[in-house]
């Protein structure tokens, strides 16, 4: 059995304007944010195969759990006409392609990942559960620029897919 404890890192929220929901937050709750990343994304989808999604995203710069908050595509898993709310858990593993395949083993479906199941899935994958939860399992290895995005630089670009 795998174990999420620690390795939880977001709770990821979809939003219909991003800028209005992090003046929003900062305003009621005091939340301090990451700059926003602004260009898209390279994902592959099990019905469209590999595509270039735009998308608006940041996270809050304090944990140990983080909000993200992400403007996403039209006609994607992101969706902001969907509504905005909870969207998924992310939470850091070693091997991505093995977490991924573990839960599509119980019967969970491969939405959408960084990259095609015969490339290794990539850096992260979004999988739905049967009853319609949704995680994004995130390749450990991403964990050193996500902390220093969450401290105040720049979203490097991902090194791997």
């Amino acid at each position: 059995m795998y174990d999420v404890d620690g390795q939880l890192f977001h709770v990821g929220l979809r939003v219909a304007d991003l800028d209005l929901a992090m003046a929003e937050f900062s305003a009621s709750y005091g939340v301090s944010w990451c700059s926003v990343r602004d260009w898209p994304m390279d994902i592959w989808f099990p019905d469209v195969g590999y595509t270039s999604m735009p998308i608006r995203l940041t996270f809050s710069t304090t944990g140990p759990v983080r909000l993200e908050l992400i403007e996403g595509s039209p006609g994607t898993p992101l969706d902001p006409n969907d509504g905005p709310g909870v969207h998924h858990l992310g939470y850091f593993v070693d091997d991505p392609a093995a977490e991924t395949e573990r839960l599509i083993g119980q019967g969970w479906e491969l939405v959408m990942a960084a990259a095609a199941p015969d490339d290794g899935y990539g850096r992260f994958t979004y999988v739905r559960s049967p009853s319609g939860m949704l995680v994004e399992p995130v390749d450990a290895s991403n964990r050193e620029r996500f902390e220093a995005w969450w401290a105040g630089g720049t979203l490097a670009a991902p090194t791997n897919r």
